[in-house]
C-alpha cells in the first residue's frame, strides 16, 4: 500500500470515528429507518475512499451531509424506478415474467439511463422523453415545450448523443 493510499485510509478512519454516528443519526431522521440509515452512512464512506477527495479542515459535516443528501436522492430515485418496473411487470404474464438476476439487470440499466438523462438540460430531458416513450412529433413536442422546431431537434440531438456517449464510454 502505498503513503497517499494509506494517508487517505488514515484520513477516511478519522472522520469514521468522529462522524459516524452524527451520520447514522442525520440519515435515520431523513429517511425514517435506521437500516436505510446505516447502509448509507457506509456508502458515504466508501465514496470517500473510492474518490479520494477528502473535506477541508472543519468543513467534515457539511461535506458528509452534502455526499448524503446527493445518495438519499439517488436512493428515493432507485425506488422510484423500481416501483414503475414493478408495477409493469405486474401487466406480464407469469411465464413471461423475468428471473430475479434479470430484473436486477434492467433496473440497474433503467438507473444507468435515468442517469444519464439527468445530466441533460430539463427541457432536453423532456424533448427526449416524449418523442421516444410518447411517439409525439417534433411539432407537437415543440407546442408541448413552448419552443421552436429547430430547438427540438438540437434537444433530441443532445440527449441522443449523450446516450450514445454513456453507452460507448471506455468503462460501459
Amino acid at each position: 500500500m502505498s503513503t497517499a493510499e494509506l494517508a487517505l485510509q488514515q484520513q477516511v478512519s478519522s472522520l469514521y470515528t468522529d462522524h459516524h454516528h452524527w451520520l447514522r443519526g442525520l440519515l435515520r431522521r431523513k429517511l425514517g429507518n435506521a437500516f436505510d440509515a446505516a447502509d448509507l452512512a457506509h456508502d458515504v464512506y466508501l465514496h470517500l475512499m473510492k474518490t479520494g477527495r477528502m473535506p477541508p479542515a472543519g468543513e467534515s459535516r457539511r461535506h458528509l451531509t452534502q455526499i448524503a443528501n446527493g445518495m438519499v436522492i439517488d436512493l428515493y430515485r432507485r425506488r422510484q424506478i423500481e416501483s414503475a418496473y414493478l408495477e409493469v411487470l405486474v401487466l406480464v404474464p407469469e411465464a413471461l415474467a423475468p428471473s430475479e438476476e434479470e430484473r436486477a439487470l434492467v433496473i440497474e440499466a433503467l438507473m444507468e439511463i435515468d442517469a444519464v438523462l439527468h445530466q441533460l438540460p430539463a427541457k432536453a430531458r423532456k424533448a427526449l422523453l416524449l418523442c421516444k416513450l410518447d411517439g409525439l412529433s417534433y411539432r407537437d413536442i415543440a407546442a408541448e415545450l413552448q419552443v421552436s422546431v429547430s430547438s427540438v431537434e438540437k434537444y433530441i440531438a443532445a440527449g441522443l448523443l449523450a446516450c450514445y456517449q454513456a453507452m460507448h464510454a471506455p468503462d460501459a
